[in-house]
C-alpha cells in the first residue's frame, strides 16, 4: 500500500522508517536474494513507480541482467533474467560515469531500447531513474526505477534511493568477496585432496616412436582451447597426457581439476560435476561447487567417460557447448569458461550403435583425439620406465640402487604389461621391496605363471598387427614385389605401409 504523500513531514518520516526497515534487513539477513526482494518490496510501499529493478553488469558482454524486480502501480512484461544493452543509453551514462541520472523523457529513452520497449507496450513510461551499484572495488550494475506518472519522485525519493543504492552496493560487494573467499577456499581443500591421493608418475618417460607422436600431438593442440580426447588402455598414462596438455597451455598457471567418472556412483556423479544448493537433497547439509566451478578457467580432465550414464549425458552436454549449467537443486545459471579434456579406455562408436552413449555428445568431445599406445607397442620405453621405478622407489625407501641384469631386463621387456605401465610400476615396487642385495631380485616367476594361466584373446588390432610382422619376416623386410609382405598380405603396398605406420611397426626390424 501507497503511503501518504499530502504532507512532507510525513513522507520524510515515511522514508526514514523505511531505511531503517532497509538497513536492519540487510544487517540480519544472511541471504543476498532475500536483501534484493525485502529491499525493493519496502521502496514499492513508498515510492510511486511503474517498475524498480536491480540489474547487474557484466563487463565481457556488455549487457546488464535484470537480478530483481518489483511491479508497483500498473503492468510490466519485463521478466528477471532479461539482458539489456546498455550502449549508447542513458543507463549506459549513469553506468560509465557512475552518476545517478534522472532520464525524464522515458519514451525516447525507449526507442533506444526497442527489446525493452517491446517488453513494455502496455506501460507509457514518462521518465526513469538509473542509480550506479558500486564500490571501491568494483561496478556492479544499476538500480532502476521506471513511473508512468509525471514528476512523480520528488527529491526525498531520489535521496532515499542513493542510500538504498549504497547500501545494497555493499552488501553485493560483500557477497561477492564472500563467494571469492568460497571459491579459493574450494580449490585449496581440492588441491590438497589431489596432493593426499596423487599416485601417478611425474613425468612421461620414454622415447619410442609411438610416445614422440603423442607428445607432437599435445604441443600442437595446448596452445589452443579446443576440447581433446584421450583414447588409450587402463594403465598407459592418459592423465599424464592430460596434464602435459593443461601445462603447455595458456591455462598452465590455473587449476588442474580432474575427476574419475568410474569412481563416483552414478548417483552422486551429477553432484561432482555441477555442484548442489543446500537441502537439493537428503544429506546435502552445505552448498558445494563442483568440478566444473574449480576448474574455472583452467582444465577440467575427465577421465573415464564413457562411463557416464545416458541420463546424465545431456547436461553434460550443454555443459560443455554452452560453458553453462545450474547446480542440483539450484536455479541460477552459472557461466564457467573451462577446457575439457576427456580419457576413456572403451569404444564409443560401438557404445552410440549400442545406444549408451549420445552421439551428439561423441562428436562434440572428439575435437582432437590422441591415441596413446599399450606398452607391448612400444616396448622400447620399458628399459627406460624400469630405471626411473627404480631409481624413484630406492629414494622413497632410502635403499641403494641395486643393479638390474641383462636377462631380467629381457625377461621385462618380453612381457606384454595388460595392465600397461602402471603394472610394470607396481611390479617393479614388488622387485624393490624383495631385493635385499646389490641386485634387483625381480619376481619373474609371477609373469610366467600369469602368461600359463591366461589364454590370450587378441583383439583385432593385435591380430591384424601379428599377421603383418608374420608377412613382413617371410619376406625378410620387403614390402612391394612378387614375394612382398603385401603381396602375401593381398593388400596395396600403399596401404601395408599405412597399416604399419599406425601399427608402429618398423620395417628395418626385419630386413637381413
Amino acid at each position: 500500500m501507497e503511503e501518504d504523500r499530502s504532507s512532507p513531514v510525513r513522507v520524510v518520516d515515511a522514508h526514514l522508517h523505511a531505511l531503517r526497515e532497509i538497513s536492519s534487513v540487510i544487517a540480519s539477513e544472511p541471504n543476498l536474494q532475500a536483501i534484493v526482494n525485502r529491499t525493493l518490496g519496502v521502496l514499492a510501499r513508498i515510492i510511486p513507480f511503474g517498475s524498480i529493478a536491480l540489474l547487474l553488469h557484466d563487463e565481457k558482454s556488455g549487457l546488464a541482467r535484470i537480478h530483481a524486480l518489483q511491479t508497483g502501480s500498473g503492468h510490466s512484461g519485463l521478466e528477471i533474467g532479461t539482458e539489456i544493452s546498455l550502449q549508447g543509453t542513458g543507463f549506459g551514462l549513469a553506468m560509465e560515469e557512475q552518476k545517478p541520472i534522472l532520464i525524464e523523457d522515458g519514451q525516447s529513452e525507449l526507442r533506444k531500447l526497442p527489446d525493452l520497449a517491446a517488453r513494455l507496450k502496455g506501460d507509457p513510461i514518462r521518465s526513469f531513474y538509473a542509480l550506479p551499484l558500486s564500490t571501491a572495488r568494483r561496478r556492479l550494475g544499476l538500480l532502476v526505477a521506471a513511473t508512468v506518472k509525471s514528476d512523480a519522485f520528488n527529491s526525498e525519493d531520489l535521496e532515499l534511493m542513493d542510500c538504498v543504492a549504497s547500501h545494497l552496493s555493499i552488501a553485493f560487494d560483500s557477497a561477492l568477496a564472500f563467494e571469492s573467499v568460497g571459491h579459493l577456499e574450494d580449490q585449496r581443500a581440492y588441491l590438497e585432496s589431489e596432493i593426499i591421493s596423487e599416485s601417478g608418475f611425474e613425468d612421461i618417460i620414454g622415447r619410442s616412436d609411438a610416445l614422440r607422436k603423442v607428445l607432437e600431438q599435445v604441443q600442437i593442440v595446448a596452445s589452443t582451447d579446443s576440447t581433446v580426447i584421450i583414447h588409450g588402455e587402463t594403465g598407459t598414462g592418459k592423465e599424464l597426457i592430460a596434464r602435459a596438455i593443461h601445462r603447455s597451455s595458456s591455462r598452465s598457471d590455473k587449476t588442474f581439476v580432474r575427476l574419475n567418472c568410474a569412481a563416483i556412483p552414478s548417483g552422486l556423479l551429477e553432484s561432482e560435476l555441477f555442484g548442489h544448493e543446500k537441502g537439493a537433497f537428503t544429506g546435502a547439509l552445505s552448498q558445494r561447487r563442483g568440478r566444473f566451478e574449480l576448474a574455472d578457467r583452467g582444465t577440467l580432465f575427465l577421465d573415464e567417460i564413457g562411463d557416464i550414464s545416458i541420463d546424465l549425458q545431456p547436461k553434460l552436454l550443454r555443459a560443455i557447448q554452452e560453458r553453462e549449467f545450474e547446480r542440483i537443486g539450484g536455479t541460477r545459471t552459472i557461466q564457467v569458461d573451462v577446457r575439457l579434456i576427456a580419457a576413456t579406455h572403451k569404444d564409443l562408436r560401438k557404445m552410440i550403435r549400442e545406444g549408451t552413449f549420445r552421439e551428439d555428445l561423441f562428436y562434440r568431445l572428439n575435437v582432437f583425439p590422441i591415441e596413446v599406445a599399450p606398452l607391448r607397442e612400444r616396448r622400447e620405453d620399458i628399459p627406460l620406465l624400469v630405471e626411473y621405478f627404480v631409481s624413484r622407489l630406492c629414494q622413497r625407501m632410502q635403499r641403494p640402487m641395486p643393479t638390474i641384469s641383462r636377462a631380467t631386463m629381457d625377461a621385462l621387456k618380453a612381457w606384454d604389461w595388460p595392465g600397461n605401465v602402471r603394472e610394470l610400476e607396481n611390479f617393479m615396487e614388488r622387485a624393490v621391496i624383495l631385493s635385499t642385495g646389490d641386485r634387483l631380485n625381480a619376481p619373474l616367476a609371477e609373469l610366467a605363471s600369469s602368461r600359463a594361466r591366461v589364454t590370450p584373446i587378441l583383439t583385432f588390432r593385435d591380430g591384424e598387427r601379428n599377421t603383418i610382422i608374420a608377412a613382413l619376416k617371410a619376406s625378410r623386410g620387403k614390402i612391394a614385389g612378387k614375394d612382398g609382405a603385401a603381396t602375401l598380405l593381398g593388400l596395396k603396398r600403399t596401404t601395408l605401409l599405412d597399416k604399419m605406420r599406425k601399427l608402429n611397426i618398423a620395417r628395418s626390424e626385419f630386413c637381413s
